[in-house]
């Protein structure tokens, strides 16, 4: 069966095109790791002396790092790791840095998943399921032991593992050293959460938390910066107009210095150019781009969520139809209640409700704001907080996951 002759055609144009618009798309990405990190000198260097002592075979101090989105805590935390490793191989004592993303399905789900990922990424391969977890830390703990060696484990978004786990994992996870004879383990945790610490246990608050680093926002002229090194490496020459970069750094400065989002509406605007077969990126190609970026995440998290979770966000969308404002939790769970029962599904309780309320106000999809209503204590004010535009696509997505 031959291809659609467009489809033929598309791909020749593509490979033919005189101009290419990039020359390494990777450099692009938030994960790549470039080899030097402008303005964040300061926490590489405080990074580095707190693990140095590794490299003399000591237990170096848990550091806990904290910071929003975009402000370079992964990058910095996997560059320094690598660096450690690279001295460690030239004779001094041998350092292990294991990396693990603990949003990461399949592996950060539950405690067995997540020690048996370590024991692989030491090595030691462990099924993915059926043994006792019990087993699965005990080979983890003989790996560990088998050699005079320092590991330092990053827990990157650390709040997640908690969530899905309790802070008892993790007050184990930072004593490992007692169950050890050889090796030593050191413990990074990096989280987005600025307020994660303090809902921890006090004693894996001491624990986790002996050095704590926090890495600030980036302003707009850091962002130009990070944005040029990038663009050097990512486009060819000349295909960026003047305005290109302080405009992505300025969109991105204002949701609060996120690097991760300026180098998106950066490479989105190269590929929206690319894609309209034009030579030269333009100002407007990144206002298209916030436009996409914003819609591709608020469709994708709303297509991801559970069953339950979208009818209570479809709860909404009919109320805010009928022209209501400011609802509250009690009027949003009564239609809930009804969708629920024409979809001959058994309803959660109020109070499971408003905690869904609360996990799509954290993806940005709607605002629940705590109102004080005086001796009559607090309530929240929900409302949308997308665009009608956006509100039609998600209505269109979630009737067809629905059936409605």
């Amino acid at each position: 069966m031959s291809m659609p002759e467009n489809i033929q055609t598309i791909f020749q144009e593509f490979i033919q095109k005189s101009t290419p618009i990039f020359k390494n798309r990777d450099a692009l990405n938030s994960h790549f790791t470039p080899e030097t990190i402008p303005h964040r000198n300061q926490q590489i260097n405080t990074i580095a002396s707190i693990l140095a002592p590794s490299l003399k075979g000591a237990k170096p101090s848990n550091i806990f790092i904290y910071g929003m989105t975009g402000t370079g805590k992964t990058l910095v935390s996997r560059y320094v790791g690598q660096e450690l490793e690279k001295m460690s191989n030239q004779g001094t004592n041998q350092v292990k840095v294991l990396y693990i993303n603990c949003k990461m399905r399949k592996i950060a789900d539950t405690e067995y998943r997540l020690v048996a990922e370590l024991c692989r990424l030491l090595g030691q391969e462990v099924p993915s399921t059926g043994l006792p977890t019990e087993q699965v830390y005990s080979t983890f703990f003989r790996v560990l032991d088998s050699y005079n060696w320092v590991v330092i484990i990053i827990l990157d978004e650390i709040d997640t593992l908690v969530q899905k786990m309790s802070d008892n994992f993790l007050y184990n996870f930072t004593r490992i050293n007692q169950e050890l004879k050889k090796a030593k383990v050191s413990v990074v945790g990096i989280t987005n959460d600025l307020n994660f610490i303090d809902i921890l246990d006090p004693r894996v608050k001491s624990s986790l938390s002996e050095e704590e680093i926090l890495f600030p926002p980036y302003n707009a002229l850091e962002l130009q910066d990070i944005l040029r090194q990038r663009s050097d490496l990512g486009f060819m020459k000349s295909i960026l107009t003047e305005s290109v970069i302080p405009k992505c750094a300025a969109l991105a400065a204002q949701e609060h210095g996120d690097a991760r989002r300026a180098l998106d509406l950066l490479r989105v605007a190269g590929e929206l150019a690319e894609r309209n077969k034009e030579n030269i990126v333009k100002e407007e190609h990144v206002d298209f781009a916030l436009e996409k970026i914003d819609y591709d995440r608020i469709i994708e998290s709303v297509k991801s969520i559970p069953k339950q979770t979208k009818i209570v966000l479809y709860s909404v969308i009919k109320l805010v139809e009928e022209n209501k404002e400011n609802l509250q939790t009690g009027e949003i769970f009564n239609v809930y209640e009804d969708r629920c029962k024409d979809l001959g599904l058994t309803p959660l309780t109020q109070r499971r409700v408003s905690d869904l309320i609360s996990e799509l106000d954290m993806l940005g999809i709607i605002n629940a704001d705590v109102v004080s209503l005086g001796r009559y204590g607090r309530t929240r004010q929900i409302r949308l907080s997308v665009s009608n535009d956006i509100k039609e696509k998600i209505k269109k997505v979630l009737e067809s996951n629905l059936v409605i």
